[in-house]
């Protein structure tokens, strides 16, 4: 069967923001772990930002970006759901992350809204284009929103 793993394509996941104090340290370690999982030849799906992400995790991961059976997925929700978060506050960012949640938890992306997407900063890029490899119910190794961002690591598989 086919691994799929999902990151967020958070800049913060580069190694050179993992220092004494890594704003990230849960999200990094669910990041790897799950990464890990993938094995090697590993085939990255994702947008230009989310790529560099990738590469970092790889290489931490110690996997290598191939043609492979598994997919490393990159996208991550809404990045509106508070005052400080990067697009500042919409309230929409909260019925639409639950949604896009609920889809990748049960493999069935057929309704998430691109167009609302894109308003709610929300990157699916690698998602939308991953849709076919996503499916059966997912293993949830994170799910937060700091600063704002909705994030989530999840595997697919076996």
């Amino acid at each position: 069967m086919t691994r799929v793993v999902l990151v967020p394509g958070v800049l913060a996941l580069l190694p050179e923001h993992a220092s004494q104090v890594d704003p990230v340290a849960d999200l990094r370690a669910a990041a790897l772990e799950a990464v890990r999982w993938l094995g090697d030849d590993v085939e990255v799906v994702a947008d230009p930002q989310g790529e560099r992400i990738a590469q970092a995790l790889l290489a931490a991961a110690g996997a290598r970006h191939g043609a492979g059976a598994s997919y490393l997925v990159v996208g991550n929700g809404s990045a509106r759901r508070s005052e400080k978060a990067p697009g500042y506050l919409d309230e929409r960012s909260f019925a639409f992350d639950d949604a896009l949640r609920a889809a990748l938890a049960a493999g069935d992306l057929g309704a998430v809204d691109c167009t609302l997407a894109e308003e709610l900063w929300a990157s699916v890029e690698g998602i939308r284009r991953a849709a076919d490899a996503i499916s059966g119910p997912a293993t949830v190794d994170y799910d937060d929103d700091p600063y704002g961002v909705q994030y989530w690591v999840m595997r697919w598989g076996s």
